[in-house]
């Protein structure tokens, strides 16, 4: 890494933990940053910087978001942020070419040793609710069965920066990870993006407890 985007991982981590001052909770030690798929539930724009700042800077340095390119290639800014410090994959949603599919691009990510961070619900949710999974996962998955995927439930994110909003409010959120899974022989679509979606919910509704498993640290280090 270069020595600005070491720095500004530094620098800009703080200031996301300073703004959101998120509580990290385990389900699950983590021993070695991937390549693995972390996928959560989207309620903002911070989303994909909260999850990151939770992460310890060996598991950030190999944790690529999947992010939409007409939101984080729209100033140069957010292009900054997706494209030297958090390496997003870009995708289009609005006219992919067909050189560039999605599970190509994200399957690629996977085979350099680098590890996911997705949002399988695609869009934002309007009632802190957990809305319908698309597929991409499950083709993902399907390709590479060895793949593990881990939830990680954020908390109160939506009120950090309500949609529609440029300006975040601090407030104190949650990001939970949870025990990994992975797809089965066989399973049959559905059922594999249920149990996703099912685990989720599982992490979104057990009550807050300490853990001694310790996959991630505040981002001070």
């Amino acid at each position: 890494m270069k020595i600005i985007e070491f720095l500004a991982d530094r620098l800009f981590g703080a200031v996301v933990w300073l703004l959101c001052g998120p509580t990290v909770r385990s389900r699950y030690a983590y021993e070695t940053p991937g390549p693995r798929v972390y996928y959560a539930n989207h309620s903002s724009n911070l989303d994909a910087l909260v999850i990151w700042a939770a992460l310890p800077s060996a598991f950030r340095a190999v944790t690529r978001p999947v992010a939409a390119r007409d939101y984080w290639d729209a100033t140069a800014l957010r292009r900054f942020l997706a494209t030297r410090l958090l390496r997003a994959v870009l995708i289009d949603r609005r006219s992919p070419g067909r050189d560039e599919h999605p599970v190509d691009q994200m399957r690629a990510v996977l085979d350099a040793g680098e590890s996911l961070l997705i949002f399988p619900e695609g869009t934002r949710d309007h009632d802190e609710g957990i809305g319908p999974f698309k597929n991409g996962l499950y083709h993902l998955c399907r390709d590479r069965p060895a793949t593990e995927l881990t939830p990680v439930y954020l908390d109160n994110l939506n009120r950090v920066l309500p949609k529609g909003e440029v300006l975040p409010v601090p407030f104190i959120c949650g990001v939970t990870f949870g025990a990994p899974l992975s797809i089965q022989p066989e399973e049959p679509k559905a059922a594999f993006i249920a149990r996703l979606r099912t685990a989720l919910l599982e992490l979104r509704d057990a009550p807050p407890r300490a853990s001694t498993a310790k996959p991630v640290q505040a981002t001070g280090e």
